[in-house]
Formats: C-alpha cells, sequence, structure tokens
C-alpha cells in the first residue's frame, strides 16, 4: 500500500518554481534541510476566530511543530457554526485556549502555546522571537498596532538598507462574506499595512440627530434602541452583548421602532451585527484565505516555491475569482518609509484644528499628541498632563511655534516610542 503523499515530499525535492526564482526572492531551497528548518520554526498566530481556526487547523496539518496563538476573545454560541474546534461546552471560555488544548489533543506531537489578551499588552521581545506571524485579526486598528511594532524591530544601516534577520514576515489575512484577501508584508522591503490605508473606509457611524430624529434605515433604529433607550430602561446595568435576554430586548425595541417609522429589515440577525459590529462570515471564504495565508507561511519558511508578491484577493460571491497584484509602498508612509509629513497652514490655525486635521486627514490618527523640541504642545494622557496642557489647543500656531519647526506626534495606533515627524510651514 503506497503511503500518502504530504507536504514533506515537496520539501525533499527541487521544482522549477522555487523562491529564488520568483519576483520576491527570499532564498534558496535546500531540499536536505528545509524539512527540518520547517519542523524548528515559531509561528504567531493572531486571532482564533474563524479565520484563526482554520489557519491553526492548515498549519497543523503541514508539519509545523512551534506554534502559539493569542486571542482577546471568549467564545459565543454564535460562534459554533463556522468555528469548528469549538463545542458547546467551550461557550464562555478563551477561543486561544480551547483551540490550543483542541489542536493539541488531535496532534500531540505539536507545541502549542495560548495566550489571552491584547496584542498590544505583548512586550517587543516577544514578537522578535517568531519566524513569521500570520494576523487573523478583524480589526483596523490592530492590523495596525501590529503592522508598525513589527516594522519597527527592522534594523536598518546608514544607507538605509534592512538587515535581513532582523525582518519577521507578516502575513495578513482578512475575510467579510464572499470575499477576502490574503497578503505578504515583508517589513522595509514590501509596502505594509499603512500604506494600503486608504482602502479601508473608515467605520460606520451615524450622527445622534439621525438616529434619535429621522431614522431611515434599520441600522437607525437599533442603534437608538441600545444607545439610547437601554440606559434609560435599565440606568444601573450595562448591555450584555452575549446575553440572548438583552439582544432580544434590543431586537424588540429596535423592531417596534422601526414599524413606527415604516422602516423595513430589522432583524435579530442584524440586531447582533449592529451592536456587536459583526462582520458577515462564511465558512467557506475562512477556509480558502487561510489555506493562501499557511500556504505562503510554508514558502517563507522553506522558500519550496515563490512568495506571493504581494496581495491577493479572492471573490466568491459570483463564482470563483482571484487576482493577485503588486501593492505598492506608499512614498510617505509614516511607517515603513520614516517620511517626514508636511503641512502648510495659515499662522492663525488653533492647535485644535491641527489636532483635528491630524485625525480627519488620510493618517487617520485616534488620539494625537503634539511636542515640539523645546516643549509639549498636548498631550492626550495622562489626565493631568492633558489638563495642564489642554489650554494650548485654543491658541494659534504663531503663539507655540515658529514656521519650519519639526514636530513630533505620536498616537494609539503606533506602537511604544513610534512618532510621526511633522513640519508645519506658515503660509
Amino acid at each position: 500500500m503506497l503511503a500518502r503523499p504530504d507536504f514533506s515530499h515537496l520539501l525533499k525535492r527541487n521544482g522549477p518554481f522555487t523562491s529564488e526564482t520568483a519576483a520576491l526572492p527570499m532564498g534558496e531551497h535546500d531540499p536536505g534541510t528545509s524539512e527540518s528548518t520547517l519542523k524548528s520554526a515559531k509561528i504567531l498566530v493572531i486571532g482564533a476566530g474563524g479565520l484563526g481556526c482554520e489557519i491553526l487547523k492548515d498549519l497543523a496539518m503541514s508539519g509545523v511543530r512551534n506554534i502559539e496563538v493569542i486571542d482577546l476573545d471568549t467564545i459565543d454560541v454564535t460562534n459554533l457554526n463556522r468555528q469548528f474546534l469549538f463545542r458547546q461546552k467551550d461557550v464562555g471560555g478563551s477561543k486561544s485556549e480551547v483551540a490550543a488544548a483542541f489542536i493539541r489533543s488531535r496532534c500531540p506531537w505539536i507545541n502549542i502555546v495560548a495566550h489571552m489578551g491584547k496584542i498590544q499588552d505583548k512586550p517587543v521581545d516577544f514578537y522578535k522571537g517568531f519566524d513569521v506571524i500570520i494576523s487573523g485579526l478583524d480589526n483596523v486598528e490592530a492590523r495596525r498596532w501590529l503592522n508598525a511594532m513589527v516594522v519597527g524591530l527592522v534594523d536598518v544601516d546608514e544607507d538605509g538598507d534592512p538587515d535581513p534577520s532582523t525582518i519577521i514576515p507578516i502575513i495578513d489575512g482578512g475575510t467579510e462574506g464572499f470575499r477576502g484577501q490574503a497578503r505578504v508584508i515583508l517589513p522595509r522591503i514590501t509596502s505594509c499595512f499603512e500604506c494600503s490605508l486608504d482602502s479601508f473606509p473608515p467605520q460606520k457611524t451615524f450622527p445622534m440627530c439621525t438616529i434619535a430624529e429621522t431614522p431611515r434605515l434599520p441600522e437607525h433604529c437599533i442603534s437608538y434602541a441600545f444607545m439610547l433607550e437601554w440606559p434609560k430602561e435599565f440606568p444601573d446595568k450595562k448591555l450584555d452583548k452575549d446575553s440572548p435576554d438583552d439582544m432580544k430586548w434590543v431586537y424588540e425595541r429596535a423592531l417596534a421602532r422601526a414599524e413606527k417609522y415604516k422602516i423595513k429589515g430589522v432583524t435579530y440577525m442584524l440586531t447582533m451585527g449592529v451592536v456587536k459590529n459583526i462582520i458577515p462570515a462564511v465558512a467557506s471564504t475562512n477556509a480558502i484565505i487561510a489555506a493562501a495565508c499557511v500556504s505562503e507561511a510554508l514558502k517563507l519558511i522553506t522558500f519550496t516555491s515563490q512568495t506571493l508578491n504581494t496581495y491577493m484577493m479572492y471573490m466568491g460571491g459570483e463564482g470563483i475569482y482571484s487576482h493577485t497584484f503588486v501593492y505598492e509602498q506608499k512614498e510617505n508612509c509614516p511607517v515603513c518609509t520614516g517620511a517626514t509629513r508636511k503641512l502648510t497652514l495659515s499662522s492663525e490655525t488653533t492647535l485644535y484644528e491641527v489636532v483635528q486635521q491630524l485625525i480627519n486627514s488620510d493618517l487617520r490618527l485616534k488620539k494625537p499628541s503634539i511636542t515640539s523640541e523645546s516643549k509639549t504642545l498636548y498631550m492626550q494622557a495622562p489626565p493631568a498632563l492633558e489638563a495642564m496642557t489642554r489650554p494650548n489647543l485654543d491658541k494659534e500656531l504663531k503663539d507655540l511655534i515658529e514656521s519650519g519647526e519639526e514636530l513630533s506626534v505620536t498616537d494609539p495606533v503606533f506602537p511604544g516610542e513610534k512618532s510621526l515627524n511633522l513640519i508645519i510651514t506658515f503660509e
């Protein structure tokens, strides 16, 4: 009886499309050592949800021996239809811990370690210990933070060339309904996640006046129910988004408001989607994108085939269609190029207006703090320092800085000491 072929068969021979022949060459494939290299490699999987479960399964079945997984969330009953590493008895448990235990029980030869918590809470040295990071995050801000942190790990020489030994590849996967994408990010070599931020529309929000006075969409009715009606009805109780009883109450109130304004489309599933900000998930899409992500991880570790350069899109809504292309590096990317941003403003512009411009521009900062070489202009935290520097927000720039002076901007989307250099020139 013939043995079933597995991935090791590919590692033991050279093919016509090994890594060194690619447009994005990573190294030379060595049939004699690639299998041991794969077994000794350490891979970090971020996210143990719909995409993460598929990624962990694929890694386990591909010969990877050392895996760590981190996730903040706990298991909800609604996860069970597609996150197949979980069972009814696991509801309420840590996603990362339960997923790791399941993989360990099926594949006891794998060394898998689970972490429950935010990726931002881990020290920089934690990430330095991995050969590849696979991201299954559904949160743009967390992906921005991860991207900036890993790019910051790369050492560069006097000419600005990166040290290859300090590069940790990121494979970023994402799905929404029947669409998905897989992407290879080589920090300081290819474009990074921040370079493509413009392709992610800002999170949709609704004006409070519209929600309260002139609802036109089912989402307006749902938002009204959990943002305005719930606090009035239960002033001392926080809405439990994982409680069927609480969600039923919100749904019924939203439905009643929709009927009042003759708005159609309020359903229980939409209610959960609006309240929890749920991204539509389809199990088959997760499986396809996870397979693409793991395939790229294996190629990056063993050089057995050509690495994706750099972006793959999958569209399965009306058939099966995929497209690959090179996502070019953004010349003024604040993360991977370190380019100084330049603004030309009136000297009468207030510091508050500058802060708002940083938030609403293509940078999409969250809570920017600004300092000059000689003084602190405005700090968002700690509260005492924010209160001390708050009066500067109403001051005009001419009273705070000189034209052409270089400023340093920090923000929660950037990890640690990472900052943006900003030069403001007066008109």
